[in-house]
């Protein structure tokens, strides 16, 4: 295995605006390690205190600068403009494949999110875009985020984990019908905001293996999605090595790694999100809940 050109000396990093000063971004550490982060901010049940960090982009942390703050707004652990063109993997999971009746793919499915597709956790909130509106075709997909660390060009799959400078959930948001009128994917999942992403970004020092997390989908509290990445087809470092293939991935680069079993379009009767609906994802270990709560887009 390649030596990882990445220092991390950290756990869990979190971008956001802390409550003495919430028009400026920082970066930290939640001081209690097992926090999950969406979650506590969703229930307003506790001031969640982070040791800040000299940085000001979880691409360059800093130092612990020995000060604390408490999270007022969470943001996104990359910004849009760090992450660039969102890589996206379709059907990557078997028990998926199985339930849209489609044969395991050889080759990684490839589509992209543009960069205004990125958006915060809750408190922000998911537009649905007019034309998911109307013909109801909002769907969710909970997935596994990796965010790239180095520059990656023409990597082996045997040193791709040493690329990732960290882990955190996503939701693929979708509108379906369109999906379906076409062949090419980005303009159905590329809406603004249709990539929530967060809570926090875990160090691979906390995931070594990211083959081995729980993956589950909850909307308005019910579980429609509870899978494992352990039915990935294809696994974070076979996609890295694919993905840098004659092609330059920067730090920031986000890739969402496909979506298990239990979207809502393929369901008895159909599921869809609508306005005022609440889904969460949820990694575990370490990641935690990712909250979205949308709206109708004006």
């Amino acid at each position: 295995m390649l030596k990882s050109p990445i220092l991390r000396q950290w756990q869990r990093l979190v971008r956001f605006h802390p409550k003495s000063d919430p028009s400026k971004a920082v970066i930290g550490q939640p001081i209690d390690p097992k926090l999950d982060v969406g979650l506590a901010l969703r229930h307003n049940t506790q001031d969640i205190p982070v040791q800040l960090y000299s940085g000001t982009s979880v691409l360059a942390p800093g130092k612990p600068t020995g000060q604390t703050a408490s999270i007022a707004r969470l943001l996104s652990p990359v910004s849009q403009a760090e992450a660039g063109t969102i890589r996206c993997i379709g059907l990557n999971y078997r028990q998926h494949a199985a339930e849209v009746n489609l044969p395991l793919p050889t080759t990684p499915s490839l589509f992209l999110k543009p960069a205004t597709a990125l958006t915060n956790p809750y408190p922000t909130r998911v537009p649905l875009p007019h034309l998911t509106q109307a013909d109801d075709s909002g769907d969710y997909e909970a997935e596994l985020a990796v965010v790239i660390g180095a520059v990656a060009k023409n990597v082996r799959a045997a040193d791709a984990l040493s690329y990732v400078l960290g882990y955190t959930a996503a939701n693929d948001v979708s509108s379906r019908t369109a999906q379906f009128a076409t062949s090419q994917w980005c303009f159905s999942k590329g809406f603004d905001g249709s990539c929530p992403l967060g809570p926090v970004l875990v160090s691979p020092n906390l995931i070594p293996d990211p083959g081995s997390l729980k993956v589950k989908g909850l909307r308005n509290g019910e579980l429609l999605q509870d899978g494992a990445t352990d039915d990935l087809i294809f696994g974070v470092a076979e996609l890295i090595a694919f993905l840098s293939q004659g092609t330059t991935l920067l730090p920031g680069t986000v890739i969402l790694t496909g979506t298990p079993a239990g979207v809502g379009v393929v369901r008895k009767p159909k599921v869809t999100l609508r306005a005022g609906d609440e889904f969460h994802v949820q990694i575990e270990p370490h990641v935690g809940t990712l909250v979205s709560v949308f709206e109708n887009e004006p």
